[in-house]
Formats: C-alpha cells, sequence, structure tokens
C-alpha cells in the first residue's frame, strides 16, 4: 500500500491562509502521544502539507524521534516560550520533506517556574505563533505529559486538540480530566478551542480489553472517535531509537499503515471543516 491512494480525496482540500494548529495532549504519560505527533506530522507532509511540529516537552523526545540531536538544539521552543528568540528562528528543516520542527530542550522543565510572574503568562506560544507570518499548513504541538503551564500555552495558541488515548481503563479516567480542562481553557482563554478527535492508540486484538475501552470510548465520544486504530506493533518502538518516524524506519509495517490511514482522516476531517465554515 502507498501512501497517495490513502490521502488522495483529502488532499483536495483548499489550502488555509493561517496554519491550522493542533495540539496534541494528554496528561498521562505512556500513552503514544509523541509517537502520534511525529507520525502523524511525517505522514501529513507525505501528503505534500507543509507542517511544522513544535515540541514543548522537556523530555525532547519528538525532536530526538526526528533525528535531532540534543548537541544541534542551539535555539529550542524554550528561548521561543521566554521571548528570547522567535520562531522562525528556531525553526529547523528534519530528513522528512515539508516538515521542519522546533525542537525541545530541558530549560522547558524550568519554563513554568519561570513564567509565573509573567505578563500573559497563558498567552506565551500564542503571541509567539501570531508574531510572524508562518509557512506552513499545520502546526502540530507536542505536549508534556501534565497539565501544567506547558500545556496551557498549547491549548490556548491550539484551534483544536488532538488525543491520544491509550486502550487500557486508567486512560478512560484521566481522559475526564483533560476534557474539563479543555472546556475551562474554552471558556475562560480560548472560546474556539474544539476536540478535533481521539485516536485509540496501543490497541491489541488479542487482548478484550482494548475491545470494551474502545466500545466506551465511541459510546461517549461518538464520531470525535477516529476510525483508525493505532496498533501496538514493535517496528514504532524501534523507530525512535534510529531517529527516524515509523513511516521511514520501515512503511509497510502495520503502525506506519495506521499512521497513514489516520493522516487521511485528520485530511478529511479539516476538508469537512473548511466546506462548512
Amino acid at each position: 500500500m502507498t501512501l497517495a491512494p490513502v490521502l488522495d480525496e483529502s488532499t483536495e482540500a483548499k489550502p488555509a491562509v493561517a496554519p491550522r494548529i493542533i495540539a496534541i495532549a494528554n496528561q498521562k504519560g505512556g500513552v503514544g502521544k509523541t509517537t502520534t505527533a511525529v507520525n502523524l506530522a511525517t505522514a501529513l507532509a507525505a501528503a505534500d502539507k507543509k507542517v511544522l511540529l513544535f515540541d514543548l516537552d522537556p523530555q525532547g523526545n519528538a525532536s530526538t524521534g526526528l533525528g535531532i540531536s540534543r548537541q544541534s538544539r542551539s535555539v529550542t521552543s524554550y528561548d521561543v516560550l521566554v521571548g528570547a528568540k522567535p520562531i522562525k528562528v528556531a525553526t529547523v528543516p528534519t530528513s522528512v520533506p515539508h516538515l521542519a520542527v522546533v525542537a525541545a530542550s530541558v530549560d522547558l522543565s524550568g519554563a513554568e517556574i519561570e513564567l509565573v510572574a509573567a505578563e500573559r503568562r497563558e498567552y506565551r506560544l500564542r503571541d509567539a505563533l501570531a508574531g510572524q507570518a508562518l509557512d506552513f499548513d499545520y502546526v502540530l504541538i507536542d505536549c508534556p505529559p501534565s497539565l501544567g503551564l506547558l500545556t496551557l500555552n498549547a491549548l490556548v495558541a491550539a484551534h483544536a486538540v488532538l488525543v491520544p488515548l491509550q486502550c487500557e481503563f486508567y486512560a478512560l479516567e484521566g481522559l475526564s480530566h483533560l476534557v474539563r480542562t479543555i472546556e475551562r481553557v474554552k471558556r475562560h482563554l480560548n472560546p474556539t478551542l474544539e476536540i478535533q478527535g481521539v485516536v485509540l492508540t496501543m490497541f491489541d486484538k488479542r487482548n478484550n480489553l482494548s475491545d470494551l475501552v474502545a466500545a466506551d470510548v465511541r459510546d461517549h465520544f461518538g464520531d470525535k472517535v477516529y476510525d483508525t486504530v493505532i496498533p501496538r506493533n514493535v517496528r514504532i518502538s524501534e523507530a525512535p531509537s534510529h531517529g527516524k518516524p515509523v513511516l521511514l524506519y520501515d512503511f509497510r509495517c502495520p503502525g506506519a499503515q495506521a499512521y497513514v490511514h489516520l493522516a487521511g482522516e485528520v485530511l478529511r476531517r479539516e476538508r469537512l471543516r473548511l466546506s462548512a465554515a
């Protein structure tokens, strides 16, 4: 299976005047959030969309997964957030055509404390993204596994939230906290924020619990849940150690193909949104 047939229909969407900003968020760690950010960004770029991946996680795993070494991260998302550098200076190309990244550094771990008394502390990322004309169709923000000030900046800056959800019981419990946070941000800080979709990750078809969790999520969120399910796949786990998205590491594996289909769904939803506007 190749990429083009899956995405042909969706690429008919009209290009946006400004980039569509999507935060990829879940305060629970280990749910496939960074993996989804890296591989969805790669699949969108393969569909000829210009994509910027903004790494807002102090662990910097999204940057590593795209082959950006820690030694080469001279200007990072920390510098953008504290206002030391403009976003264009921090943007670096990747080995994937049409995909660029603003890499993260461990300095981000102290940013929440530094920004506590800062003016417009919740709007730092929004102001940085709006302060310059960005030549991208999509900006994907990889959030840290928490609901602190960094994630809050992402939610205030974003048009929509994509939620990766691991197919296990405790992930469901955490999802309710995230939804309440999104609703509070929508009421007080970003009235246009919406849940773009929930993507089920680490799905194990041999495990009945995966089916039960998937059924519960679909029952609660309805068509907000993507049809595409990301399976447990060893190739997805191996890819970051080679500094590659799984689509470059092993395009034919089930995990890579799942992210291709997810990108197709994202683009179709965006096409429908634009046609309804």
